[in-house]
């Protein structure tokens, strides 16, 4: 199988030649700096591209490494803009183009959220008045079919688009976490007045995307976190009464542009809410943190497994830190018992691989991976 048509075997609820991977391909799937740095150093090769995630501190990653590593598929994003309203002060501090403002504390890997330009007391009008990015500024997407079409014509990878559907947090940031909160819980009007003027600065940026790239791509990815590490943000009434309809409207969004299958990120536990991911239209999920409440990966595949696959998997919270390489390979090899059968499962790492992974047991977990191969595909494990 070509690694395009694997991919897609798996999301498809059927049974690839072995299981697909996934190393970079999102922007919660890759490596942050030092974890990523220590990799190349450790193969010998690889190197540090261009920076395409500030916050997280993630860099694009060497294609050589990918390669070795044999990820299944590539990925396409948007530029930066034209106008670019970034300012990087001369105390290290960062303001993004929505105005939101981060600092990296002394021995952090991350930006962390310093100042939230809508805090405090507001007003509808003030939602209205406030000057979001241009969701139309052509540098988003100057080369972004060229990219996508030399994916598609010349590899024989999936192409995923990584969309910037990041409602929830885009509105945790501007509003502040407290008052984000303190709105979901008693002040509902406003919190649908701001997710509403986000949503449609959103959906004008990625439809403009989608128009260039939608024939071209297999799976179009976005994040956007709605659980903790032991409950959903909310209840299921809340959810489905403040946050899914914006989330409809985005997968109607998508779907008007493209036939690709839609992969969402969310972190923590939302086990209560697959159900709804399922009736909305996403055809995966990630990153299916094992470790979280009612996460627990046999349930998930038992109740869930034919409705929608799973993306992710591998514990990023003890095994890969601390576990020793043999021990990482027997828990890709524990998932792949779970969650491999009839496919509708891509192994990859719970969110991004963090500094304190190291590399031995990056490469045990794909080299592992290679050998998954399901009954009758006369592939050699």
């Amino acid at each position: 199988m070509t690694h395009r048509e694997r991919l897609l075997a798996a999301l498809n609820h059927r049974e690839p030649d072995r299981v697909p991977m996934d190393l970079g391909t999102a922007r919660f799937t890759g490596m942050v700096k030092e974890a990523y740095e220590r990799l190349c150093r450790y193969l010998g090769f690889g190197e540090l591209g261009p920076l395409i995630d500030r916050m997280q501190q993630l860099y694009e990653m060497d294609e050589r490494v990918l390669e070795y590593l044999d990820v299944d598929a590539r990925a396409v994003s948007l530029g930066a803009p034209d106008r670019n309203r970034e300012e990087i002060y001369p105390d290290g501090r960062w303001k993004d183009e929505w105005g939101v403002t981060r600092v990296q504390p002394p021995g952090c890997h991350f930006y962390e959220l310093a100042e939230s330009p809508l805090a405090g007391p507001i007003t509808a009008e003030a939602i209205a008045r406030y000057p979001m990015p241009d969701p139309t500024d052509p540098g988003r997407f100057r080369g972004l079919r060229e990219r996508a079409r030399r994916l598609r014509e010349t590899t024989d990878y999936a192409v995923m688009f990584n969309a910037r559907f990041h409602l929830v947090h885009q509105t945790q940031y501007l509003r502040g976490f407290e008052d984000w909160y303190c709105d979901l819980a008693g002040n509902h009007e406003l919190f649908r007045c701001l997710m509403e003027a986000v949503v449609e600065n959103l959906i004008a940026m990625n439809s403009r995307a989608l128009e260039e790239v939608g024939d071209l791509v297999d799976v179009v990815a976005m994040g956007d976190d709605i659980g903790l590490q032991d409950r959903p943000v909310c209840s299921v009434p809340l959810y489905r009464k403040l946050i899914r309809p914006f989330q409809e409207r985005i997968v109607e969004t998508i779907r008007r542009y493209t036939n690709a299958k839609i992969l969402y990120h969310t972190c923590g536990s939302v086990y209560h809410y697959i159900s709804d991911f399922i009736e909305i239209g996403i055809d995966a999920l990630n990153p299916v943190q094992v470790s979280a409440r009612h996460m627990d990966p046999e349930r998930l595949k038992r109740e869930f497994g034919d409705r929608i696959s799973f993306w992710g998997g591998i514990d990023s919270q003890h095994l890969l830190p601390h576990g020793r390489p043999e021990e990482v390979a027997a828990g890709v090899r524990r998932m792949f018992e779970i969650m491999g059968p009839g496919g509708g499962w891509v192994l990859a790492a719970v969110h991004n691989i963090q500094p304190d992974v190291p590399p031995e047991n990056v490469i045990a977990m794909f080299e592992e991976g290679r050998r998954c191969v399901y009954a009758g595909a006369g592939v050699a494990a």
